[in-house]
């Protein structure tokens, strides 16, 4: 069996813990056995039927007042335990930092293996005397690492977007069990105690449409036409380092490894070369349209459509077709 740990905020499922259950189907189905899931400091059916679209055939609840809200140490331990009472093959969660957090947690406490950010799994054979192989992302992406682990009981996470999440083909409707543990109060030490709204709506990370802005853009106030492109879009406006150094954009609106990492439909990137630290964070939007005046542009060549022209006549253009389109 395999048990994948749901990361949710509140009792909503995160992006992370349905690629989780996506990768974990095809992984379970590799073991030749059926795909549990956890859900720690939730008892809602809401949430069961949600993994039961995605592939659950069993869903263990735990709950307790130190589960009251997320705190890692709690999150680690009611796993940990859950693990020695279930005894599954393997664990599995998303790869986000939350789930990397709860995961390293539970392999500190059960004294165990942990590998993060799988893009591929293999489980062990005979003929490998057990081990399983990975590939994993390190360096945030830049960098693909084939891995061996031998382990009674691999601890793993999928890397974040390495799969798009994707409903099972057929809706299951999982058996369901409460799981009581007895948690010492002082893992709620590490808990959230309160939560501040910075941004309402469509956020960089979960926007449709991003619309990208780089060195070539030139100045802050010339990201008027990109501003005025995302709102016909849906979407939301990011950059590159580069401007956020320049001080034309907040960081909260940088994309890349040391940014926001994003996975729209379409990314739209209109003078940025493409240094590998924003592609790291572009690299998991559906499609990208590049725009550059230079055809040899990282972005350019990456990209699955690419306009080699001045960014300032191409996305006026765009703004105009699509006004008229909708008149």
């Amino acid at each position: 069996m395999l048990l994948v740990v749901l990361e949710h905020d509140r009792g909503a499922m995160s992006e992370a813990a349905r690629e989780a259950l996506t990768f974990g189907r095809g992984l379970a189905a590799q073991m030749g056995g059926p795909l549990h899931a956890a859900l720690i400091g939730a008892d809602d059916d809401g949430l069961v039927a949600e993994s039961g679209a995605y592939g659950a055939e069993a869903v263990y609840t735990v709950a307790h007042e130190v589960l009251a809200d997320f705190g890692p140490e709690a999150w680690g331990q009611a796993v940990a335990e859950l693990v020695g009472r279930l005894s599954p093959a393997a664990v599995l969660a998303g790869g986000s930092e939350r789930g990397n957090e709860v995961m390293a947690q539970v392999a500190a406490r059960l004294d165990v293996p942990f590998v993060a950010n799988c893009t591929e799994v293999q489980p062990g054979g005979d003929a490998d005397g057990g081990a399983w192989t990975m590939t994993r992302q390190q360096w945030g992406g830049s960098l693909l690492e084939d891995a061996k682990l031998a382990s009674e009981r691999p601890l793993l996470t999928c890397g974040l977007h390495a799969v798009s999440a994707v409903p099972a083909e057929s809706v299951l409707t999982p058996s369901t069990e409460t799981v009581e543990l007895e948690l010492d109060p002082s893992l709620a030490r590490t808990m959230v105690k309160d939560r501040m709204v910075l941004e309402a709506g469509v956020t960089l990370s979960t926007a449709p449409v991003v619309v990208s802005g780089g060195r070539g853009v030139g100045s802050a106030e010339a990201f008027a036409p990109l501003e005025e492109l995302a709102e016909l879009l849906g979407g939301r406006v990011g950059c590159s380092r580069a401007v956020t150094n320049n001080g034309w954009r907040p960081h909260s609106d940088q994309v890349g490894q040391t940014g926001t990492r994003i996975a729209p439909e379409i990314y739209v990137a209109t003078g940025i070369s493409g240094a590998i630290q924003h592609w790291v964070g572009a690299k998991a939007s559906k499609h990208i349209l590049a725009i550059n005046t230079d055809p040899q542009a990282n972005m350019v060549v990456k990209a699955n459509w690419a306009v080699i022209a001045d960014l300032h006549e191409v996305i006026p253009a765009i703004t105009e077709e699509i006004k008229r389109r909708r008149a």
